[in-house]
């Protein structure tokens, strides 16, 4: 029998606490994305809330695919107790920040390969990168051009940042909006060296790639940087 006569009641819609909740998660997953695997107690600090809020929002995260964990590496001599876990980003909730269409970017890629051969992937992956280039060189202003190559991959949607190393620095990129593209075309990574190695003037060492199942893109560049340093990019 119908239930002619009878209005549906209507579906609910999220409450104001389950609002908050996947407010809070985005937030924690972008905090991860932005500065690589973390503790809890590091992202408490970071977000300004409690290590316990923190652990219930991360099992959340864990049971829902978009974290793992894993114990903290420790270097040099351990200490007492166990070590602490840290908290890193799975292909699913970094897949939360990608907008491209990676299916069809892939297919795309494929049909260039089997047209053109490998030459016209590595000569697409130049132009995906223009803009990179493009912001580069209107932050002339900006003397150091590491500093420069570092805000202009943030200011084009790769989460950078500048860490110290032995002999240098690391370029380290959080967070790849191609990633799941460049896993299948490697073309790409390879095309982003070279970028990064010509805009800076100097060689650089890929060491780790996010497409190649590392949690960080990171990039050594030499200090200080070669005399080409001084010339502007061809």
């Amino acid at each position: 029998m119908g239930l002619r006569g009878v209005e549906a009641a209507p579906h609910p819609g999220p409450t104001p606490g389950a609002a908050a909740d996947s407010s809070t998660r985005r937030r924690v997953i972008r905090s991860i994305l932005q500065h690589g695997p973390s503790t809890a107690v590091e992202l408490a600090e970071r977000l300004g809330l409690t290590a316990a809020a923190i652990r219930r929002h991360t099992t959340a995260l864990e049971e829902a695919g978009h974290l793992a964990s894993r114990e903290q590496r420790v270097y040099g001599a351990r200490g007492r107790g166990r070590p602490a876990r840290v908290f890193l980003l799975t292909d699913a909730g970094r897949q939360t920040f990608d907008m491209a269409y990676d299916t069809l970017a892939i297919q795309a890629l494929d049909y260039l390969d089997r047209r053109l051969g490998p030459g016209a992937v590595a000569d697409f992956a130049e132009e995906v990168l223009a803009p990179v280039g493009a912001r580069f060189a209107e932050l002339e202003a900006t003397p150091d051009r590491v500093d420069r190559l570092v805000e202009a991959f943030n200011d084009t949607g790769y989460v950078a940042a500048l860490l110290p190393a032995p002999h240098g620095r690391q370029l380290c990129q959080f967070h790849c909006p191609v990633a799941h593209v460049a896993r299948a075309h490697p073309e790409i990574c390879i095309a982003e060296t070279r970028v990064i190695a010509r805009l800076l003037g100097t060689h650089v060492q890929r060491l780790a790639t996010i497409a190649q199942g590392d949690e960080v893109c990171t990039t050594h560049l030499p200090r200080p940087l070669q005399p080409t340093d001084e010339r502007k990019p061809s």
